[in-house]
């Protein structure tokens, strides 16, 4: 849904099915805007429930972070599930500091 030319910060969701999707890349603070409104987007046409593989995930930051809750935030808001799979070591200790990382690791 989202992506740049080689060399530059790269971000990318991909839905393989209504209740699947896949993000890769790097989810920084230079790719946060376009993630946001990948992720969603990507709310907007799954299924009730949504479960988004991580584990392609390079480069993470708390800017990252802040758009993974943000998803959460709105599928709340939407009164869908959502969950993560796979969330790299970075992105879980960045959570922990924040004290949200149950939060992202159970989804809603």
């Amino acid at each position: 849904m989202a992506g740049s030319s080689a060399g530059i910060e790269s971000f990318e969701l991909t839905l393989r099915s209504p209740e699947r999707g896949e993000a890769r890349g790097q989810l920084v603070f230079a790719t946060a805007r376009r993630a946001r409104s990948a992720g969603l987007a990507a709310l907007r046409g799954a299924a009730t429930a949504l479960v988004i593989d991580c584990g392609a995930l390079g480069q993470t930051d708390s800017a990252g972070l802040a758009v993974l809750l943000d998803w959460l935030a709105e599928a709340r808001r939407a009164g869908r599930k959502l969950r993560f799979e796979h969330l790299p070591e970075e992105l879980l200790r960045l959570a922990r500091i924040s004290a949200v990382d149950g939060m992202l690791q159970q989804g809603v």
